[in-house]
C-alpha cells in the first residue's frame, strides 16, 4: 500500500507560523524560531503511513483457529482537534484460503491511523481492509485509546480511555467465537 505524499513543507511551515502568531505565540525568540519547522515535519511524519507490501501465503495447513496480534501500538490525530491519541489495538482473524503475514497487521493499523482519525473509523477501517483483502471467517479489531483532546483540555478527563470494536463474520455471529477473541486480547474475562 502506497500513498502519494503531497507534502508542501514550506508552506506547512510559513502556516505554523502564522498559526503560533495569531495565538500570541512569540516565535522570534532563539529557542522558538526554529518550532513552525518542526511543527509542519511533525505533522507530516504524524500523516505519513510507510509503504508496504501485502504479503499473504495460501494457507496449505488448512489452519482455522485464530491469529491474533495483541497490543499493536497506535497513535493517530483526532480529527476534530488534531491532538494526538494513542493506544493499541487487538486485530485478530479466522483464516480462510490465505495467512497474512503477520507483521502486516501492524502496518495496516499504521496505515488507517496516519491521517486526521476518530477511533470509530479507525476501528471499522483495519477491520473491513483485512475482510476485504483475506476473505477470511471472521475479523476482530479491538482499540483502547487515551485521546488528549478529551483529557488535557475540555473536560480534561486525565487517565480516561476510550475502547472501540468491530467484528465481522464469525467473530460477530457465534458468540463462542466472539467470547474467545475477546478473552485473548484481555478485555474479556
Amino acid at each position: 500500500m502506497h500513498e502519494v505524499d503531497g507534502i508542501d513543507l514550506g508552506a506547512a511551515e510559513e502556516a505554523a507560523g502564522q498559526f503560533l502568531r495569531a495565538l500570541g505565540v512569540r516565535i522570534d525568540t532563539e529557542s522558538m524560531r526554529g518550532t513552525p519547522g518542526r511543527m509542519a515535519r511533525a505533522y507530516a511524519e504524524l500523516f505519513s503511513p510507510r509503504p508496504f507490501d501485502l504479503t499473504t501465503f495460501p494457507n496449505d495447513e488448512g489452519y482455522d483457529e485464530l491469529v491474533l496480534a495483541r497490543a499493536i501500538p497506535v497513535r493517530s490525530v483526532c480529527e476534530h482537534h488534531l491532538l494526538p491519541f494513542v493506544g493499541t489495538a487487538h486485530v485478530g482473524y479466522l483464516p480462510g484460503t490465505r495467512i497474512l503475514g503477520l507483521s502486516k497487521l501492524a502496518r495496516v493499523v499504521e496505515y488507517f491511523a496516519c491521517r486526521p482519525q476518530v477511533q470509530e473509523r479507525l476501528t471499522k477501517q483495519v477491520a473491513d481492509w483485512l475482510q476485504a483483502q483475506l476473505d477470511p471467517k471472521g475479523v476482530g479489531v479491538v482499540i483502547e485509546a487515551e485521546h488528549t483532546c478529551m483529557t488535557l483540555r475540555g473536560v480534561q478527563a486525565t487517565g480516561s480511555t476510550t475502547m472501540t470494536s468491530t467484528l465481522l463474520g464469525v467473530l460477530r455471529h457465534d458468540a463462542r467465537s466472539r467470547a474467545e477473541f475477546l478473552a485473548l486480547t484481555g478485555v474479556a474475562s
